[in-house]
């Protein structure tokens, strides 16, 4: 959370597109914070893309697709068989694809789609932010709305940073 990984994705997507490459952004479609099939950044970049949900079969949306790059937005809510899926179309199209998300929930659990990325992954890139105490972060915390933290609860909550925090390890713990 808030290290940017939106507008890494936007930044990757706009130096393709001033070479002359087309790309295919997609998001998903459980997230609806800055309206569907939009990839927004919080400092304000945004570009329109295709959602994709659960039910979505990568071998077939990416079939005939001939683009230079496949940019993915909350890869967490991917699941393990459409990374399984976009692992294949990587190494028989020999197009490249990447993914941007968090790892981990806020309990600290992976995401089935980000633990599957981890493991399949040809190359891990970290975009670091860094935690209230200074540290930097690596896990999240769920807040209610009156801003005390939850335990408890369904693993996807979509609310940003309004439910969100991102925080080191020590802070999570404490």
């Amino acid at each position: 959370m808030n290290a940017g990984k939106s507008t890494y994705l936007l930044q990757v997507a706009h130096n393709y597109k001033e070479n002359g490459m087309e790309v295919l952004l997609l998001t998903s479609a459980l997230d609806g914070r800055d309206g569907f099939g939009v990839i927004a950044s919080r400092i304000g970049l945004k570009s329109d893309a295709t959602t994709y949900s659960a039910d979505t079969d990568f071998a077939a949306l990416l079939h005939d697709v001939k683009v230079a790059c496949v940019l993915i937005d909350e890869a967490q809510f991917l699941t393990v068989a459409q990374v399984h899926q976009l692992h294949h179309w990587v190494h028989t199209s020999n197009t490249p694809v990447m993914c941007f998300g968090l790892r981990s929930d806020f309990q600290g659990n992976p995401f089935p789609g980000s633990a599957a990325l981890l493991a399949l992954a040809d190359s891990l890139e970290e975009i670091k932010t860094i935690c209230k105490c200074g540290k930097k972060a690596t896990m999240n915390i769920r807040t209610d709305e009156h801003g005390v933290r939850v335990r408890e609860g369904d693993q996807v909550l979509i609310g940003g940073n309004s439910r969100y925090r991102q925080v080191c390890a020590g802070c999570f713990y404490n």
